[in-house]
């Protein structure tokens, strides 16, 4: 094991170590993992500075997990329009075979960005004159009352945990969808993704 690392480190493969039932969950049982476990991109990732150069709108991903959640996340934000999506690249979800049968094809046609750090990415759309919508259940903005100034890009935090705190402070709105009935607070990422993105479609066609 001690090998596989320092060839992975030599060769500048990001290395993390996780617990083992972290790791059953991303292997999904559909192999033996013996400990380790290797994420390959499906696709070629793009760069911030293309899809920014050729507008726009962006889904940034802070921390999103679950591969089938970034599939959808990903199959969604085409069908709604996006121009492309930012994923981190430690502790997130990669371009894995999972992730690709999920978002069904999309990943043909959409963009997907690899960052090393969100915050720094945040300040680049900024500087590009991006307004910043962060989706999170404390935000002051109702989702479908909030004006989007374009370009737009929209923030989703990962599973349970939501914007991470220094995220959230790059954002220029926050944005909360109201949990009017049930007794849950919040909604599976991929599906609030699927409530914000198709919101900021349907302004576009008013």
């Amino acid at each position: 094991m001690q090998e596989i690392v320092d060839l992975a480190r030599e060769r500048k493969v990001p290395v993390r170590f996780e617990p083992r039932e972290m790791l059953d969950r991303a292997v999904m049982g559909a192999s033996p993992h013996q400990g380790i476990v290797a994420f390959g991109a499906a696709e070629r990732f793009a760069t911030l500075e293309e899809t920014i150069a050729a507008g726009g709108m962006h889904v940034v991903l802070d921390g999103v997990e679950d591969p089938h959640n970034l599939g959808a996340i990903v199959r969604t934000a085409h069908a709604a329009g996006a121009s492309a999506i930012v994923i981190p690249e430690r502790r997130a979800a990669g371009l894995t075979e999972v992730v690709a049968r999920a978002a069904a094809g999309a990943l043909a046609y959409l963009p997907v960005v690899r960052v090393t750090n969100v915050n720094r990415s945040l300040e680049s759309l900024k500087a590009s004159g991006y307004w910043i919508y962060g989706l999170d259940e404390r935000g002051e903005h109702v989702y479908d009352q909030v004006d989007f100034a374009a370009p737009t890009a929209i923030v989703l935090g990962g599973e349970g945990k939501g914007l991470h705190e220094h995220v959230a402070k790059h954002c220029d709105f926050l944005v909360r969808i109201p949990m009017t009935a049930g007794g849950v607070a919040s909604l599976n990422v991929s599906v609030a993704a699927g409530v914000m993105l198709f919101e900021w479609r349907r302004r576009l066609s008013l």
